[in-house]
């Protein structure tokens, strides 16, 4: 029976496959987990609206881990098209789920074909500062034990509602150059790349809509999400003598469901590079989330970002690599639909160091410093110091 439904999906797809009866599928799975224990000390100065002194969580001794089981069976059949499958169990146990789904069908010719709950080709094209450790500071992992939040008090005060606490939005820029068109993420999407062409390879990426985890799209409503959305990324990567290069832009766009005057697409676009020349990598990114502000309705909210990264690490001779980098971003605030001349800004820096302690088995020790204030607007600073090491296993 499956090998019946595998031949009738290649048929359906337009591909002249040749009967699997020959081929044997590869049921390959591996995973990670890495496991973090740091001291943190964080400190706000909102006081005087009568908040300060908050015991953040991850204020002392704190521990956070993050750890998948990846399933990626395949089967290669005589005409060389692999087909396979990737389905990613998270393995917190703040209750098991699938991140990403997709199905993928590739050869050295074709390129590769992916169909399902994934990242865009844009973001999946994209470089940025590298890092040896896995407290990453150009994504979301910090907020494990510093509040990723932006304070938006004295806005809140002038409205006359009670304190809010504006959370920066996964996978835009104020977190990330890593972004999505309005931060979209895992939707289900149809992405193509094309072969690889001496080091450059191109993806185009469709989603016909922005609701996270929609097995289909007959249920929503587009007229109420994101729409529409359309990504194109480029990577391109070679080595010349002894020197290594990646380049890497992404441009994305998708329709807003806002029926406002001054209304707008969502729009994101990026760049990034790495150099690497006796053992030492440079690299860095640019990216930018331009957002309908018309649908931030309420009292305050958040708008357009921008953000960007810089490092270098160090690979020493022996199991020691090392690293330097920060990721530093502004996002912009948004009072009833109009933008505000206020915006959250985010500095993070990190120094860190890992050695390999076996195969598939590493060390890392790190230092990350980070502040989040909304700038001219007194008592909304919140920093956080970490010192940290994890031991990270992959297979």
């Amino acid at each position: 029976m499956k090998k019946q439904l595998l031949c009738t999906s290649a048929i359906a797809l337009g591909i002249a496959a040749a009967p699997a009866a020959a081929q044997e599928w590869n049921l390959d799975w591996g995973g990670y987990m890495n496991q973090h224990v740091a001291f943190g000390d964080i400190s706000d100065n909102l006081a005087v609206f009568g908040v300060g002194g908050q015991d953040w969580e991850g204020d002392g001794l704190d521990l956070h881990q993050t750890s998948e089981i990846i399933f990626t069976p395949n089967v290669t059949l005589d005409n060389g098209l692999t087909f396979g499958i990737n389905i990613q169990l998270e393995g917190e146990n703040v209750g098991a789920r699938v991140d990403e789904t997709y199905m993928s069908i590739s050869s050295d010719t074709f390129g590769r074909l992916d169909l399902g709950a994934e990242n865009s080709a844009g973001y999946k094209s994209m470089v940025g500062a590298p890092s040896v450790t896995s407290m990453y500071i150009n994504s979301p992992s910090t907020s494990a034990f510093i509040p990723f939040t932006g304070y938006d008090a004295a806005l809140s005060v002038a409205a006359g509602t009670a304190v809010n606490i504006v959370t920066l939005p996964f996978r835009q820029a104020g977190i990330s150059s890593f972004t999505e068109v309005g931060g979209n993420n895992d939707v289900q999407r149809i992405t193509y790349y094309t072969p690889d062409f001496n080091g450059l390879t191109v993806g185009v990426s469709y989603a016909p809509q922005g609701a996270v985890n929609a097995a289909s799209s007959y249920s929503i409503n587009k007229n109420a999400v994101l729409s529409d959305i359309f990504d194109i990324g480029v990577n391109y990567s070679n080595s010349f003598g002894s020197t290594d290069i990646t380049l890497a832009a992404r441009w994305g766009t998708g329709e807003t469901p806002s029926l406002a005057a001054g209304a707008s697409d969502f729009e994101t676009w990026g760049v990034g590079f790495q150099v690497g020349f006796n053992n030492i990598t440079i690299g860095g990114s640019w990216a930018e989330n331009d957002n309908d502000e018309t649908l931030v309705t309420t009292a305050v909210g958040l708008g357009d970002s921008e953000g960007w990264s810089f490092g270098v690490t160090y690979d020493a001779a022996g199991p020691w690599a090392f690293e330097a980098l920060t990721y530093q971003s502004e996002t912009d605030l948004v009072a009833g639909g109009v933008p505000t001349t206020f915006k959250v800004d985010r500095e993070a820096y990190k120094i860190g160091a890992s050695r390999t302690l076996g195969p598939g088995v590493d060390w890392d020790i790190y230092l990350v410093h980070e502040t989040r204030d909304t700038a001219a607007l007194p008592g909304t600073e919140i920093e956080g110091t970490l010192l940290g090491t994890a031991i990270n296993l992959s297979f």
